[in-house]
């Protein structure tokens, strides 16, 4: 009934701001809700301090009676807070967060002597049922056990009255159910290739960290005009709705004032933030109407994740405060911009140096140079890879449309640093002379901070950037789990550090190179083959296609089609190799993200059968009704000549009964192609055959129906239009 679409409206449009006022100022509040360096100094004792800290710096293995200290110190700050419950928070191959809560509460075996219980062996380990989580076929029903065991490396926290704690997940064969373990494998793997690399020029370096900062862009929605929505509440994102008049055509939302919801909401949220110890510094419009975005300091990047993860969460919380819903779907409306994560990832080292920085000395900046080209170079030898990590049927919608970056992957290094390559490719094969050295470092090498003062980033099509001291990797989309994207980069390029080491080390020890020789000469010819990824152009012309073909550039542009790249020979070698997935798991994740492609797909093709059936058709042939009524008048009025009089009427009911008829059709033969889909057994297959013979009608059946939208009585239609979704404030 429209009743429903215009009770929502007036409900949306009567609302007020909550009423919300900071506690405290953010220095004040930050980490307030985390056991962090400061709480475990206050609660625990110094052997539990000392063996946490070395957990979390160096790897060291926390023994059981360490850890019943650290337990009881944990208990004792999150009781002295309220807390009631504890969880171990981890995150299973769904892509979101999960936890299964318990009360600090025990009883004697009578039922007596009640007592609050946390000890050391809760706080490790916990065995939570793994039988209804994806496992791409990694187990058997009978070994349905899964462990969740504690990673010191991200501190536990305090949300609501429980106590999270952050763990991996594996099964009960041993192999990883969740997202946390590859990445710190990763990470892991990073570290040591990097920090060997950084050996080459500070001999002090002993730890390399990967960090990261995400950019969450998304929107916000009244409560009541989202839930008039059975497509936004069941699948994320509107599956028909005619495009309103007005969009982000204007570019006056971008940046604009923040509406008061909006603000007071973003208010109530940092606050929340602060608390958790997530430090979100940013926060502005975006570019399509109700769209907006957040971004944090830079962290170590497992905390990162980890704090990605817990602000989806937190977000949608706050938002039902406010009576709001919060969109993470990276294209929930047609015809204006989508949603992205861009994941700006960088290396710091433990002396305090941006590997990715320009500094003011030739050596600092070979350095810089050395990191830089490494990472183009994985980047182009695993592209196909990097496409497949950030392939989701969500994010298959945004990219390569309103300024989403395309489908084929490149790099973006701007005008400037695209000649000091040029210069370092013509670098002499062998020794260098002493002329050529000297002029290298000082009019090229050196002379890198000054070229990077001009060379901001202004090409947005380009999937992957450097930015300044960072690269962007802006194909991530809004609802992922960074981890994926950020296992599979930090992977490749540890592998091609790991590969340059030993290249630079054999023409030291063969050729009797110099040092600044070897690595002169190895990044020579990485340029060299590298030069296919860089690409400064518009990434969304046919040109470009055109010419990453010739290149040599995968184009996948669908998710099953980039996610062949996940289980390759490539893949498979990869990351057998650097230690981060043994082949059952590489395969356990392809078949699990082509499993989640098909499910999203057959889920919006059933709701967009019902809504344009149920919603669609009985509100077009209501409102045909009163058209024929009027005809029916007319032709009692006028006799013989109401065809004329009549002449737009009888058009308009041909031109509704055309559109119903093209529902009607399409929807059954959709339901068809999904029957033919289903008792394929292949993942595959299935995914290719949704993707292939099934998505195709959703854009039929969705023109008939916007088409509908415009032709039906205001007045009668049911579903919440674009105009009051995107611009009810």
């Amino acid at each position: 009934m429209s009743t429903l679409r215009f009770q929502a409206l007036r409900e949306a449009s009567n609302r007020k701001p909550v009423h919300f006022e900071e506690t405290d100022r953010k220095s004040t509040l930050f980490g307030s809700n985390v056991f962090n360096d400061k709480a475990m100094k206050q609660f625990l004792t110094s052997d539990a301090f000392k063996g946490v800290q070395g957990a979390v710096q160096y790897g060291t293995k926390i023994d059981r009676k360490l850890a019943d200290y650290i337990a009881m110190g944990m208990k004792e700050w999150a009781l002295s807070k309220g807390v009631t419950h504890y969880t171990h928070w981890f995150q299973p191959l769904t892509g979101t967060t999960a936890e299964k809560h318990d009360a600090f509460f025990e009883t004697s075996y009578d039922g007596s002597d009640p007592v609050e219980k946390f000890g050391g062996a809760q706080l490790v380990q916990q065995e939570p049922d793994a039988s209804s989580f994806p496992n791409g076929g990694i187990r058997n029903t009978f070994e349905a056990r899964g462990y969740t065991a504690w990673d010191p490396t991200s501190p536990a926290f305090i949300y609501g009255t429980t106590l999270c704690i952050p763990t991996v997940f594996i099964s009960y064969t041993g192999e990883a159910l969740d997202n946390k373990i590859p990445l710190l494998r990763a990470l892991s793997a990073m570290d040591t290739a990097a920090t060997e690399v950084c050996k080459y020029f500070d001999k002090n370096v002993k730890k390399v960290t990967a960090t990261l900062g995400w950019e969450q862009e998304y929107f916000l929605i009244d409560k009541s005009l989202a839930d008039s929505r059975p497509d936004l509440i069941m699948t994320g994102r509107t599956l028909l709705g005619h495009t309103s008049a007005k969009g982000q055509q204007l570019d006056d939302h971008y940046f604009g004032s923040i509406p008061t919801r909006a603000l007071t909401y973003m208010r109530d949220l940092e606050q929340e933030c602060m608390l958790l110890g997530i430090p979100v510094k940013t926060r502005h419009n975006e570019v399509a109407p109700n769209q907006f975005e957040l971004a944090p300091i830079f962290e170590e990047t497992n905390l990162a994740v980890d704090h990605n993860c817990l602000l989806m969460d937190v977000m949608q919380k706050v938002a039902e405060r406010h009576d709001l819903k919060v969109l993470f779907h990276e294209k929930p409306f047609k015809g204006v911009n989508g949603s992205g994560k861009h994941n700006n990832w960088s290396l710091a080292t433990d002396t305090g140096v941006n590997l990715l920085s320009p500094s003011k000395t030739p050596m600092s900046n070979l350095q810089f140079l050395t990191f830089f080209i490494n990472t183009i170079k994985a980047v182009n030898d695993y592209e196909a890879l990097l496409r497949g990590a950030i392939a989701t049927a969500s994010n298959d919608h945004r990219l390569g449309a309103n300024e989403a970056p395309p489908a084929i992957i490149s790099v973006f290094i701007g005008e400037q640093l695209t000649k000091v390559l040029a210069e370092l490719e013509g670098v002499t094969a062998g020794k260098l002379s002493p002329e050529e050295k000297t002029d290298l470092k000082l009019n090229v090498v050196g002379k890198i901070p000054d070229v990077l003062l001009d060379n901001t980033d202004r090409n947005r099509t380009s999937p992957f950037a450097f930015t300044g001291n960072k690269f962007e990797f802006r194909a991530v989309g809004s609802s992922a789990n960074c981890s994926n994207s950020m296992t599979t980069l930090n992977t490749i390029v540890a592998k091609q550090l790991k590969d340059f080491k030993i290249e630079v080390d054999a023409l030291i020890e063969s050729k009797d190179m110099k040092k600044d020789d070897a690595i002169f000469n190895v990044l020579r010819e990485y340029i060299k083959v590298s030069k296919n990824i860089l690409f400064e152009g518009d990434g969304y012309s046919d040109a470009w296609e055109i010419e990453a073909g010739k290149r040599g550039l995968s184009n996948f542009k669908t998710t099953p089609e980039a996610l062949k790249a996940r289980a390759s020979k490539q893949a498979l070698d990869l990351f057998s190799e650097m230690g981060i997935m043994n082949h059952i798991e590489v395969e356990a994740r392809y078949e699990i993200e082509l499993e989640e492609y098909t499910k999203k797909i057959q889920i919006e093709g059933r709701v967009l059968g019902d809504i344009s059936k149920n919603h669609v058709i009985p509100t077009a042939i209501r409102y045909q009704n009163t058209l024929i009524e009027n005809v029916k008048g007319l032709k009692d009025i006028f006799g013989a000549e109401f065809e004329s009089i009549a002449k737009e009427q009888i058009v308009l009911i041909k031109e509704i009964s055309g559109h119903i008829e093209g529902i009607n059709s399409k929807v059954e033969e959709m339901t068809n192609e999904r029957k033919k889909a289903n008792i394929l057994t292949d993942a595959q297959e299935m995914a290719e055959a949704y993707c292939n013979a099934v998505k195709p009608y959703f854009e039929v059946i969705r023109e008939h129906c916007d088409k509908l939208e415009l032709l039906v009585d205001n007045e009668l239609w049911t579903l919440t239009k674009y105009r009051e979704l995107l611009f009810t404030k």
